[in-house]
């Protein structure tokens, strides 16, 4: 795991009102293939399974070829509790028997206010908690020494902490993206472990 800084001519860029996140991640997933491990991330019915308790709910909405359309329920806790409605663009990019990539942005990100009751709602798409603003992840794939490895890069945007709510916002905000990462991670290599060879 590895925090990035992307910069403009070495200057830090400038994001008003705003907190960019940038991770990557590396995992190495033994005796996994290739093929094996990109039906497990195109198996987006089924995240809700693999990546829990973080994912609660998961759709496919559109698929062509290497493209999708995905829906993803994100519940994140720490202090306080963020359930977010999103929708995502991911585009899939085989390159050879052993190499291949990903990357998926978000299209859509709303906050579910007084949610998994009978009164649950969307706030308003843009006037919110701001926990999340933006999120593309690349993901990177190669097939080596008997297992694939897998890297995650991720790069989201959330809102700037206000002075007076630092104390409560600021370690959900500024750890959970790294949080989140390391689970992806970890829960992708150990769904792969637990299917069979066949699949």
């Amino acid at each position: 795991m590895d925090r990035l800084e992307t910069r403009e001519n070495g200057q830090p860029i400038k994001c008003p009102n705003g907190i960019i996140h940038h991770w990557v991640g590396l995992v190495f997933i033994p005796g996994a293939t290739l093929p094996q491990t990109l039906r497990l991330l195109q198996d987006y019915d089924n995240h809700s399974a693999y990546y829990k308790p973080e994912v609660q709910r998961s759709k496919i909405l559109e698929h062509r070829g290497n493209d999708f359309k995905i829906f993803l329920r994100f519940r994140r806790k720490k202090i306080i509790t963020v359930v977010l409605n999103t929708e995502h663009e991911v585009r899939y990019f085989p390159i050879d028997a052993t190499h291949a990539y990903s990357r998926s942005r978000t299209t859509r990100i709303a906050e579910v206010e007084d949610h998994d009751t009978p009164g649950e709602r969307e706030k308003p798409v843009g006037n919110d908690g701001g926990y999340l603003w933006r999120m593309d992840t690349y993901w990177r794939f190669l097939e080596q020494d008997g297992g694939t490895y897998v890297q995650c890069e991720t790069l989201s945007l959330t809102r700037d902490i206000p002075v007076t709510l630092r104390w409560l916002i600021s370690p959900f905000v500024t750890s959970i993206p790294r949080e989140t990462l390391a689970t992806t991670l970890n829960n992708t290599r150990n769904a792969l472990a637990h299917k069979p060879a066949a699949q």
